[in-house]
């Protein structure tokens, strides 16, 4: 048996269980249930101090009773992949209480060939996985021994490979004892990233990026992933998680060509400062959920 370090604990969220506990007891609880029971939810994974209170729209619509397999897509920060990779242990940690990876469907997905596994120090330096843990732990505490995790990081694909990672996880996502988290910061705004796209006629730079993220926010709750593309290709957003956003909505895309009915919305859109000058730099954060009609 084989862990993944909560590495990422006491910097990024606190390393303190009961700390933690509290904190994300207190987002959750003043946030409504709006769109649930989730099948599906898109949330942040910055530092806790900026995204969690965001983070806690989306999981808020998880209703835990029905969750028995928990799919975790997270882009790759840190290596470049042209893929799709797998953990290469069979837990993770977090402050609460250890997950267990599926190692069923970790062989189904390998069985495709389109599938490596990454390193232990791979999977450690990534966050965009491990941000999400504590809130599932969390929000699967009474359930803690009835669901298995299966995370997978993202690699940058092509719009083609993003068809075929979509087709491979559909059938996944049509079963009602699985939820897919999907994790994405939205727009990293401002000279240190390289982007300063802003058009005027939108207002102050802030309203600018508002009014761009929600462009691809709209679309995204089209579930279209080819107008998706297109907004990506056109605006080119800084949505670190377009590639899983991608593959959730042609997995959603499958599944609608064969008559399921679908219907994803935002719930919390917010914003890590207000730019005003050129100088300035923020990163967006937005939370939906997915649900099946």
């Amino acid at each position: 048996m084989s862990f993944r370090r909560a590495s990422h604990a006491g910097s990024w969220y606190s390393g303190s269980a009961k700390e933690l506990g509290r904190q994300l007891d207190g987002w959750l609880q003043v946030v409504n249930v709006a769109h649930r029971p989730a099948r599906a939810i898109i949330a942040p994974h910055a530092g806790y101090s900026y995204c969690g209170a965001c983070a806690a729209y989306a999981y808020k619509q998880v209703d835990p009773s029905s969750v028995k397999r928990i799919f975790v897509l997270g882009p790759s920060h840190n290596v470049w992949l042209p893929g799709c990779a797998l953990s290469s242990t069979t837990k993770y940690c977090t402050p609460f209480y250890d997950l267990t990876i599926d190692s069923q469907v970790y062989s189904e997905l390998e069985s495709t060939g389109q599938f490596e596994r990454m390193s232990v120090n791979v999977d450690e330096e990534e966050h965009s996985l491990e941000m999400h843990l504590p809130y599932i732990a969390r929000v699967m505490d009474n359930h803690r021994d009835s669901f298995t995790i299966v995370p997978i990081m993202i690699g940058s694909l092509t719009v083609e490979r993003e068809a075929a990672y979509g087709q491979i996880l559909a059938p996944y996502l049509a079963d009602p004892n699985n939820l897919f988290v999907v994790s994405s910061d939205f727009c990293h705004w401002g000279q240190r990233f390289r982007y300063t796209h802003y058009d005027r006629q939108w207002g102050q730079i802030y309203q600018s990026i508002e009014t761009l993220d929600k462009m691809g926010m709209d679309l995204i709750e089209d579930l279209n992933p080819g107008a998706f593309a297109a907004y990506l290709k056109k605006y080119e957003n800084t949505i670190c998680g377009r590639h899983p956003i991608a593959v959730l909505l042609q997995a959603a895309a499958v599944l609608g060509k064969r008559g399921d009915r679908m219907s994803l919305k935002f719930l919390k859109y917010a914003q890590s400062d207000q730019c005003c000058n050129m100088s300035d730099s923020s990163v967006s954060y937005a939370s939906a959920s997915l649900v099946f009609q």
